[in-house]
């Protein structure tokens, strides 16, 4: 019964270290097929230029939501301009409202960071 496991565990390290093993010795008969070679990776990025870049991405991003906030603003100046002042606000306005509240709530929390 020991025999038999103890062979059991040999043949698995004889598997496992082979396993481990294979491409060190395929890359040894084979030098011109270096994985490294042929597998390109990206030069690595600095986290400085990784900052510079997320704030750049950012900055984007808060440029966007402004161009919207200004022509949320521009639609909703435009339909106060069309109603009546003294009929009630359409519901349409106040969701228009609430849409450029949110929007600059949003603004604000990005440029705080």
């Amino acid at each position: 019964m020991t025999d038999s496991r103890r062979q059991f565990v040999l043949a698995l390290a004889g598997l496992a270290g082979s396993a481990l093993a294979g491409p060190r010795l395929l890359r040894a008969q084979n030098p011109g097929l270096d994985p490294k070679d042929q597998e390109a990776e990206p030069p690595a990025i600095s986290p400085r230029d990784a900052a510079k870049a997320a704030l750049k991405e950012e900055q984007k991003e808060i440029k966007k939501k402004v161009n919207r906030l200004y022509e949320l603003a521009a639609e909703l100046k435009a339909e106060v301009e069309k109603t009546d002042s003294t009929a009630v606000l359409s519901l349409k306005l106040l969701k228009k409202t609430e849409e450029i509240e949110k929007l600059a709530r949003q603004i604000r929390n990005r440029a705080k960071g």
